[in-house]
């Protein structure tokens, strides 16, 4: 992950300080002793702290290196940063920063191999080699090189609680459609049509006589006529009497809920008459 330096990162970075400026400030050792200045602050991507560059000034040991921010106290009342343990052979021991390099994984692993005794010495633990690699390695892991309160640095957390709205869906009911077979008893009309056969019996005229000769009396004479009816032919069809569509519709409403919530406020109660500088709030991602 690259560093930048704080004026590229972040070009007001004094006003976010609240005036106060990092750079320039002195280094001592915990027993007063002058080691450097302060030239620089290298940061994460995030803005957090990770290196405080340091022209030391050492004699015939003059050069650049980077201290991490989590071994030093900065105190912006006295324009000072402190560090515990540094020595001039650790000093000597460390590789020389200079700006036209990248600071990357190697260089950085190359810095943490001479801070690393000394955290164990403060810490009063055994050295142990950790074995990270570019891949795994995160500053958490050293997290008392790079963690800026910890463990020299004082903080006041001050709360506030806020109103946190969240929706939740639950059923409230079921709506089934279904179909079901209803019967009933249907009548239909249909007029139908039937022959029958009328025979009527006229008497002739009274008077009209037939000439022998013209008459010849025949046997088995029939006359033929066909008789019809109508039939009913009555069967059932199925047609679409209606169509139901069935959907859901989504009703937005307003529900407004009131609580009471708290806020901490710093409350600074001092004694006699010491000089208190209050700087602008900082945040996290600046640390």
């Amino acid at each position: 992950m690259p560093l930048h330096k704080l004026e590229d990162f972040d070009p007001n970075y004094r006003e976010t300080f609240g005036g106060d400026d990092i750079k320039s400030m002195k280094l001592y050792t915990e027993g007063g002793e002058e080691i450097g200045t302060v030239r620089d602050v290298l940061v994460d991507p995030e803005g957090h702290f990770r290196y405080l560059v340091i022209n030391t000034g050492f004699e015939a040991v003059g050069k650049k290196i980077l201290l991490p921010i989590g071994l030093s106290r900065i105190d912006y009342n006295t324009h000072r940063v402190t560090v515990d343990g540094l020595t001039k052979l650790q000093v000597e021991g460390l590789p020389e920063y200079n700006e036209q390099l990248t600071v990357d994984y190697d260089y950085e692993e190359q810095v943490r191999k001479v801070y690393r005794p000394l955290v164990a010495t403060i810490q009063g633990s055994e050295l142990t080699t950790p074995t990270y690699d570019r891949d795994s390695y995160s500053y958490e892991n050293d997290s008392l090189l790079y963690n800026l309160n910890k463990p020299n640095q004082q903080s006041l957390k001050l709360y506030e609680e806020r109103l946190i709205a969240t929706k939740n869906r639950i059923k409230t009911g079921e709506v089934a459609v279904g179909k079901r077979v209803e019967t009933e008893t249907a009548k239909v009309s249909l007029p139908i049509e039937k022959e029958r056969v009328i025979i009527e019996r006229v008497s002739s005229v009274e008077g009209e006589i037939i000439e022998p000769g013209e008459l010849s009396f025949q046997e088995g004479e029939i006359v033929r006529i066909e008789v019809y009816e109508e039939t009913p032919e009555i069967h059932k069809e199925a047609f679409v009497r209606e169509e139901v569509r069935i959907k859901k519709v989504v009703e937005q409403s307003t529900v407004e809920a009131e609580e009471i919530i708290r806020r901490e406020e710093l409350d600074i109660d001092t004694k006699g008459q010491p000089e208190v500088n209050q700087m602008n709030k900082i945040t996290h991602d600046e640390m």
